[in-house]
């Protein structure tokens, strides 16, 4: 016999079940899945397979049909020694995309990136969603850009940058740490004037942070989603899984889907994977699981 899931089923809750991006509204009484799109030629998992223009929006279109409420659209790989990319080629990478995605599918669409002028185009090319990897080193640049469009904003935890994160990892008490800046940083946001509803966070597990720090992140996961804020998890590939699994990264599969079913115990309200179609089936289980009486 179906089991019925056509109604919220996991007792995690936040105090905002929905994410308010632009015109549009992303409910979150269940676990959405954000499906990534890296439009680079160095990212760590997928780099280079998504560069031209129709076969990204092709990709977008395979993740939104099996699943993905939203497509992350990415220009500047940020995974660890990366090389920073200027503006004008960041911008050359997703504009395209994003308003190749904008015109094939009713997806939501998130840019990910660091700069704020990059944010502004791909907000006005279709984005509905500005995903802040800044973190530590914002200086309020996007802030103002969700501000003024009314774009959602994912605010994530991180330090320094691409390349100098690996040696940013002393914390006071890693979880303590990061659950103050989250929380610091969006009440920061509502007083320039965005809307709770329009503000999620991010741990930044992989981010300035040992294999070590990420475990502690995930085990106490209900720490950061008791904020009054929906919390968004990225564990897709990450080096961590590969240092407990001893796996090369297109082997991390199990690793990323048992942290992702981790995440959503956690209260986890968006999970940010490669990997669509079994993302989608591990987290409506685990929903039946844990709405089961």
């Amino acid at each position: 016999m179906a089991l019925d899931t056509d109604g919220p089923i996991s007792p995690v809750t936040s105090a905002e079940l929905k994410l308010v991006c632009r015109e549009r509204s992303l409910p979150l009484e269940r676990v959405a899945v954000m499906g990534v799109l890296n439009v680079t030629p160095d990212s760590f998992s997928d780099g280079g397979l998504w560069t031209e223009p129709a076969a990204a929006v092709a990709h977008a279109e395979e993740m939104h049909a099996a699943g993905a409420a939203i497509i992350d659209v990415g220009g500047e790989s940020t995974r660890p020694g990366a090389d920073h990319v200027p503006e004008a080629e960041e911008l050359r990478r997703v504009l395209p995309i994003v308003e190749g995605i904008a015109a094939a599918c009713d997806a939501l669409i998130s840019i990910d990136t660091r700069k704020a002028s990059v944010a502004r185009r791909a907000v006005e090319a279709g984005a509905h969603i500005i995903n802040d990897t800044l973190g530590e080193a914002s200086d309020g640049s996007i802030d103002e850009v969700a501000y003024e469009t009314g774009a959602a904003i994912i605010v994530m935890h991180s330090r320094g940058t691409p390349a100098t994160m690996r040696q940013l990892t002393e914390y006071t008490e890693i979880v303590g740490d990061v659950r103050s800046f989250l929380e610091a940083r969006a009440l920061g946001l509502e007083a320039t004037g965005i809307p709770r509803s329009s503000i999620a966070l991010d741990p930044g597990i992989g981010f300035a942070k040992t294999p070590a720090q990420n475990l502690s992140l995930l085990r106490r996961l209900g720490d950061l989603s008791s904020l009054q804020w929906p919390l968004l998890v990225g564990t897709s590939r990450k080096s961590f899984i590969g240092a407990v699994l001893d796996l090369p990264e297109e082997e991390r599969s199990e690793g990323t889907l048992t942290t992702v079913v981790a995440s959503v115990i956690g209260g986890a309200r968006i999970v940010r994977v490669h990997e669509v179609e079994p993302t989608v089936r591990a987290v409506r289980m685990i929903e039946a699981v844990m709405g089961a009486d």
